[in-house]
């Protein structure tokens, strides 16, 4: 499969925000798009951006339309979601996202939006799993927003240093492209068009709310659908406020037991807490390209560039 590198973010480009899944205030947008303006780029919006029917941004074909307007126009260079939620799965019907990825654009956000980074990174498309603008309606530390602006503007990835470092579940090393994000959304697809193959892959696993049972039962399908089993490393980002939500008529232990425990026995180099995901540090990262994986040492490498 052709590997295809959307083009580096340089001063004076145009950069579209759009609202594929839940609706989202101008307000919520604001400390977003100064952290953008930090890079020198000019800043449009999808005309449903700030839309709103229920859970979702407006209507499925309106946000989809938007998604293709602005992958279409030849001016914008990089597409940013502005928030997850949900709703980016109802997308698909609307979407033609083989031919899009012939185009490269540089592709941004996580959560949700994991359904069209796994349809991208199908077709080859390298996308980046990172902040969205509501990201950064809430303080964070100083080098995710240095890790976000370098991943859009410099083409070999990095984990600063200021980054926490993660934990060993199973050692050993490992090297592929890395794939996935929000579990529930990785679960979903399971038998769907945007399903990318995993053999080989270094999987990458996070999620938000979901009670720890939940967890598990996710982990459980995974593996009974044999995808951990095929997949050369796996990388546990947080899986936010899951413990919050334990039912307490159902019990079981800590999500981070139950992470440990569902892939300690697959032989596979596997590391937890790599900060990834909802957490408040977390980290922006390339999809699909490949990377080496020391799960021994608890580091990730970037083998090859992600922007052209």
């Amino acid at each position: 499969m052709e590997i295809r590198l959307p083009p580096r973010l340089r001063e004076g480009d145009r950069v579209a925000i759009v609202s594929p899944a839940s609706p989202i205030s101008m307000e919520s947008l604001q400390n977003g798009l100064r952290v953008l303006e930090r890079i020198g780029v000019q800043i449009v919006f999808g005309e449903h951006l700030l839309d709103a029917r229920d859970h979702l941004a407006g209507l499925d074909r309106d946000r989809a339309a938007d998604l293709v307007a602005a992958w279409n126009d030849e001016s914008v260079r990089a597409v940013i979601c502005s928030r997850g939620g949900y709703g980016s799965a109802r997308l698909l019907p609307y979407l033609d996202l083989e031919a899009m990825s012939r185009s490269p654009k540089l592709f941004v956000g996580f959560s949700d939006i994991t359904t069209l980074h796994l349809g991208f990174n199908r077709c080859g498309l390298v996308t980046i799993h990172g902040p969205m603008p509501i990201t950064f309606s809430v303080e964070r530390p100083a080098w995710v927003v240095e890790n976000f602006l370098r991943t859009l503007t410099e083409p070999r990835w990095s984990l600063p240093a200021g980054a926490p470092k993660p934990q060993t579940i199973t050692g050993g090393v490992a090297e592929g492209r890395l794939l996935g994000g929000c579990l529930v959304l990785l679960c979903d697809a399971i038998g769907t068009n945007v399903m990318p193959d995993l053999e080989g892959a270094i999987l990458l696993l996070e999620d938000v709310d979901e009670p720890p049972h939940r967890v598990d039962a996710m982990l459980t399908h995974l593996r009974n659908a044999g995808v951990l089993q095929k997949v050369a490393g796996i990388v546990v980002g947080e899986m936010t406020r899951t413990d919050e939500r334990r039912d307490k008529g159902i019990g079981g232990p800590p999500w981070r037991e139950i992470v440990q425990e569902r892939l300690s026995g697959l032989g596979v180099p596997a590391i937890l807490d790599f900060p990834a995901g909802h957490a408040k540090a977390m980290a922006t990262l390339p999809l699909g390209i490949r990377y080496r994986l020391d799960a021994s040492a608890g580091r990730l490498e970037a083998l090859e560039d992600h922007l052209e």
